[in-house]
């Protein structure tokens, strides 16, 4: 199976080249990696032509978003299997992608997902929670719960099927997206109980009061698009989930 990686950034100087090398350094080899930048002004596209040996594609242009960057990448992707993988984000390991499509194979399925770390921004050992994306079932969209879209691997026909990222969501754009595939269209999934991803914390979800109230309406909203029923109160109860998730971190 040929994998499409696809990384949208805008002015991530500092942190890109850790992305981009987590990437290239994979033992799997049928990689195609697709970096979409939003026009960056700050050194990030000098670090990309850096490593243009590397990557498939890459092209730099103002967009409408990281959403915008990622469907830009996903249009581009040729791969049977499609993974997104932020800017600030980076595998830990080097028998990552093996593992996702050892995954696709031997359980046959349509997507995979697994657990990610939240690590301090400046410096990645240090992990702050512990995402874990076991048990997940999509009764749990209703209560705001999602697996880890960072170590989301889907089938490519299945944003060919079932569409793109909306970007009309300023934040939670990649709940939607989980929701109308795994809950509105059924899409097989397999869990992988590994960290696969290390996500350095500041992201837009997290970073004030008002994207969180952002967030809670957009999940509650892609609630409502795709037929499940839910209010702002069970919404709201994924935050004793996450305390938890900080209290037992490893």
């Amino acid at each position: 199976m040929k994998v499409s990686i696809i990384t949208a950034t805008l002015n991530n100087a500092k942190y890109i080249e850790a992305c981009i090398q987590s990437v290239i350094n994979q033992d799997y080899k049928k990689i195609e990696y697709i970096i979409i930048d939003g026009g960056s002004t700050d050194g990030t596209v000098d670090i990309i032509k850096n490593y243009e040996k590397y990557i498939s594609t890459w092209i730099s242009e103002p967009d409408c978003g990281v959403y915008d960057g990622m469907n830009k990448g996903i249009r581009l992707a040729t791969g049977d299997i499609v993974g997104i993988l932020n800017s600030d984000d980076f595998y830990p390991a080097c028998d990552i992608i093996d593992y996702a499509i050892n995954e696709f194979e031997s359980k046959n399925v349509d997507s995979v997902f697994a657990d990610l770390v939240y690590v301090k921004r400046n410096c990645p050992d240090e992990i702050v929670r512990y995402y874990r994306s076991a048990n997940f079932h999509p009764k749990k969209f209703a209560y705001g719960l999602m697996p880890a879209h960072p170590t989301f691997f889907v089938k490519r026909s299945c944003y060919e099927n079932y569409g793109l990222f909306k970007t009309d969501y300023k934040i939670a754009a990649d709940y939607e997206l989980l929701v109308r595939f795994l809950s509105k269209h059924n899409i097989s999934f397999s869990y992988i109980p590994r960290v696969i991803i290390k996500m350095r914390t500041g992201g837009l979800s997290t970073t004030n009061l008002k994207n969180n109230w952002i967030l809670n309406r957009e999940i509650i909203r892609a609630c409502a698009e795709n037929g499940i029923t839910t209010n702002m109160l069970k919404v709201l109860s994924k935050y004793f989930i996450k305390i938890f998730q900080l209290i037992n971190r490893p």
